[in-house]
């Protein structure tokens, strides 16, 4: 039976375990052929491995986001294997900057900060001119805690988050008319390996008691809504909702039949109320 996304190409950052890995297999599933991108060699191998055994077509590209001139060389190799890209899923993120900020070491709150939007910076303008070129093509930036609420202890996470869901939007208003959308998702509080980092750690065990209390009353969303809402997106269920934040834990059918009242009032956006 034919996939919904047979004959596209994506393109998962941060690919090899968590969230990322679950969209890219997701996105395998549906036909996709996917390039997995992380610095793990070995994680994006496995899950193209994954992909492959299922019948699907996939490449490991291990690469550091942060180095502009190798993100482009990458997704241009990408596209010379794959073929051109239609789908960008920037999930490739760090959260190891605990506690407040007169205690929390400088270089590591801001290692947070340039991961998290740099490396998301360098994949948009690295894949953006073929897409133009195409007249088509879908981004997706990994927004998260800190992006519409208060996030303590977490302040260069938060900063970093909240910053990529005004550049989704803005950069979506750049590509206006061009048939390239971007969106920003967020995937709600998943129990992965960077969350299970930061609770042992130290300074987690000492300053996160508030992911800790949410995850002891239950809160734990699985990783797999988040890679079918990534499927609706690539798929296209959702483009009238370009520029917009996607939350996992919505109902997905319940949203598609609201988009209308969603567009209308202007809504899932960041505003400031006055």
């Amino acid at each position: 039976m034919a996939g919904r996304l047979d004959g596209q190409v994506a393109i998962v950052t941060g690919g090899g375990r968590g969230i990322g890995r679950e969209i890219a297999l997701a996105l395998g599933r549906e036909g996709a052929a996917v390039a997995l991108v992380a610095r793990t060699s070995a994680e994006i191998e496995a899950v193209a491995g994954e992909i492959a055994a299922g019948g699907g077509r996939a490449a490991a590209e291990p690469l550091d986001l942060l180095d502009a001139a190798a993100v482009a060389d990458s997704f241009a190799r990408i596209a010379d294997t794959l073929g051109p890209v239609d789908f960008l899923m920037n999930n490739a993120g760090t959260f190891t900057g605990i506690g407040p900020i007169w205690e929390v070491d400088p270089a590591t709150w801001w290692r947070d900060v340039e991961t998290n939007v740099r490396g998301t910076f360098n994949a948009c303008r690295a894949i953006v001119p073929a897409m133009r070129a195409r007249r088509r093509g879908r981004i997706v930036n990994m927004v998260g805690g800190g992006t519409a609420i208060a996030f303590p202890h977490g302040t260069g996470y938060a900063i970093s988050k909240v910053g990529l869901a005004r550049f989704s939007e803005s950069i979506d208003a750049e590509l206006a008319d061009t048939g390239v959308l971007v969106f920003a998702m967020d995937p709600g509080l998943v129990r992965t390996a960077m969350t299970e980092y930061q609770l042992q750690s130290d300074v987690g065990q000492r300053w996160l008691s508030r992911i800790k209390d949410r995850f002891a009353a239950g809160a734990n969303l699985s990783p797999t809504r988040a890679a079918a809402l990534a499927v609706d997106v690539a798929a296209g269920r959702f483009d009238a909702m370009h520029g917009r934040l996607l939350r996992a834990a919505d109902d997905r059918d319940a949203v598609a039949d609201s988009i209308d009242t969603i567009v209308a009032q202007d809504r899932q956006v960041l505003r400031i109320v006055s």
